[in-house]
């Protein structure tokens, strides 16, 4: 239930393509399903991928969902440690970040950066929830599911479990960390509900 997924990754694959080389190796952290994998590989059929996820069975439903586009795409289990050194032209992390607490998160993300080559992008998106807002915003999350189909009381339920489980951010704290991590021209370049994404540079 992201507002406007599928237009969400195509425009950042636009943002990678814009700096990134015709045959470019991307980066791919939580890439677990191959959702954005897939994206990535149809629009860019020169480009090749490395994919890294912690989770066994989804590394396994990527590689379905990417049928033939499989072949460009190398998949590790585990973390970013798991991922090959580089450099590489790109990296993204699309609903990912969410799930690591802030310390974990800075650490991740300077292992992604030190992975790329300089002025690489970097696009990530996640929940970010301006601070003190959470309620009001879980709120119309919840909403947005309804009205998308799911049922009301799945929606609260899911509502009540990622206000109370995730380590959600400020958008000013995102920013924060990324430059923490040493990315710079860190931009916004999508909203949607209690979905934030950005734009940056190695």
């Amino acid at each position: 239930m992201v507002p406007g997924y599928a237009d969400m990754q195509r425009m950042a694959m636009l943002l990678i393509a814009e700096r990134a080389p015709i045959d470019a190796q991307i980066l791919v952290l939580g890439a677990g399903g191959g959702l954005e994998l897939k994206v990535f590989a149809e629009a860019q059929p020169e480009w090749s991928f490395v994919g890294v996820d912690p989770s066994a069975p989804m590394l396994e439903l990527a590689q379905t969902t990417l049928g033939d586009l499989a072949c460009r795409t190398r998949l590790h289990l585990g973390l970013i440690d798991v991922a090959p050194a580089g450099p590489f032209d790109a990296a993204a992390c699309i609903l990912t970040l969410h799930f690591i607490e802030r310390r974990e998160r800075l650490r991740t993300l300077e292992e992604v950066r030190r992975r790329l080559k300089p002025g690489a992008p970097f696009v990530c998106a996640h929940y970010s929830i301006p601070e003190g807002e959470i309620d009001l915003w879980m709120s119309r999350y919840a909403s947005f599911a309804t009205s998308s189909g799911i049922e009301r009381s799945q929606a609260e339920r899911a509502r009540t479990a990622i206000a109370e489980q995730l380590p959600i951010l400020s958008p000013e704290e995102d920013e924060q960390v990324l430059r923490e991590a040493g990315f710079t021209q860190i931009g916004l370049f999508y909203v949607g509900f209690t979905f934030r994404g950005w734009v940056a540079y190695a």
